[in-house]
């Protein structure tokens, strides 16, 4: 859901179709309240997930939901496709239709999606400015080395773009498996960035966004709603790796 904002005063007199002095009157009655709070002020800035009510009648009342996905191989991050099953469809809530994806996946990498209908949320999770942490487990073809960790930390150069990478943190799990951690998400980054040392990628795995990390208890392609404190904590002290 697309963030709308609006203030009261204009939300007021167009759901009641009445005019803005009367939408005065209210408030000076305290006959509005907003989240719980008798609204006083005409200029409130409000939105989508705003409680209203009027003389104890609800106006506005949308829920904002936070889903967690273990995202198997062979589905799409997209909310429809014509040739393959989508993200979308794995889910068994009654309001998946109304949420979009939140950082998408490749086809064939498997792990964390995110879906909600809070565009402020997803936003402060996918702006680049906000530079949360991605972590990665990544098989390779060929075995591994030092000179990986020191090539991903210094960036790499992608003609195509013009740009540098971002340093991204690896950690070398076994001779053929790394952790990579990154704060941005450039088109198939993580595997044009092991091409580098002509080195394929077998398999791809997202286990965490921020300090969100993949319930171990959801099996591929189940999903979950994400707790309160799941929702507020995600980016907390999540520090760029740069920093």
């Amino acid at each position: 859901m697309a963030l709308n904002k609006a203030r009261l005063d204009k939300f007021l007199a167009q759901h009641c179709q009445i005019s803005r002095k009367n939408v005065r009157l209210m408030l000076a009655q305290n006959r509005v309240l907003i989240n719980g709070a008798v609204a006083h002020d005409i200029d409130e800035i409000i939105d989508n997930f705003s409680h209203i009510s009027l003389d104890g009648k609800v106006l506005q009342d949308n829920s904002a939901y936070y889903i967690m996905l273990h995202k198997p191989t062979g589905v799409v991050s997209a909310t429809k496709d014509l040739q393959h099953k989508t993200v979308i469809d794995l889910l068994e809530f009654p309001y998946k239709n109304e949420l979009h994806i939140v950082g998408r996946l490749d086809l064939n990498t498997s792990g964390l999606v995110l879906m909600t209908n809070d565009s402020r949320w997803s936003e402060r999770l996918t702006l680049p400015e906000k530079k949360v942490t991605k972590r990665y487990i990544v098989t390779l073809a060929n075995k591994l080395s030092e000179e990986y960790v020191t090539a991903f930390a210094n960036g790499m150069y992608f003609a195509f773009e013009d740009i540098t990478t971002k340093p991204a943190k690896l950690t070398i799990l076994s001779d053929y498996q790394a952790q990579v951690e990154l704060v941005e998400g450039r088109y198939h980054q993580i595997k044009r960035m092991f091409g580098r040392f002509r080195n394929p990628v077998v398999a791809l795995h997202r286990c965490a966004i921020g300090n969100l990390v993949l319930d171990n208890q959801l099996t591929v392609g189940e999903s979950r709603e994400l707790s309160e404190i799941e929702v507020n904590n995600i980016d907390i002290n999540n520090l760029p790796l740069d920093a």
